[in-house]
């Protein structure tokens, strides 16, 4: 798809891009490229099927949810101080 000099110095007026005549020219054929590039790439069949690589995961493969008992607060606070509301906790990296 050739891409037209009108719209690469559109688009060059709206990215505040100078170019001589023979920079355009060289935009214009980069950006006919990848247009091309572009409609290349939406012929490809795309589409994802988790049967064929051998990855799927079924829902009876997962671990069943259980609910555990958290870790008490006084023992998470434990090495906290206390200041001004806040806790400071000790440096770790220096």
């Amino acid at each position: 798809m050739a891409v037209e000099l009108k719209t690469i110095q559109h688009l060059c007026e709206l990215s505040k891009l100078n170019y001589d005549e023979e920079g355009l020219k060289k935009v214009m054929g980069e950006m006919s490229d990848i247009i091309d590039l572009m409609d290349e790439i939406k012929s490809f069949d795309l589409e994802y099927d988790d049967t064929k690589d051998g990855c799927e995961i079924r829902f009876c493969d997962t671990r069943e949810d259980v609910a555990e008992e958290s870790t008490p607060a006084e023992k998470l606070l434990s090495n906290t101080e206390s200041s001004n509301g806040c806790y400071v906790v000790p440096k770790v990296v220096e």
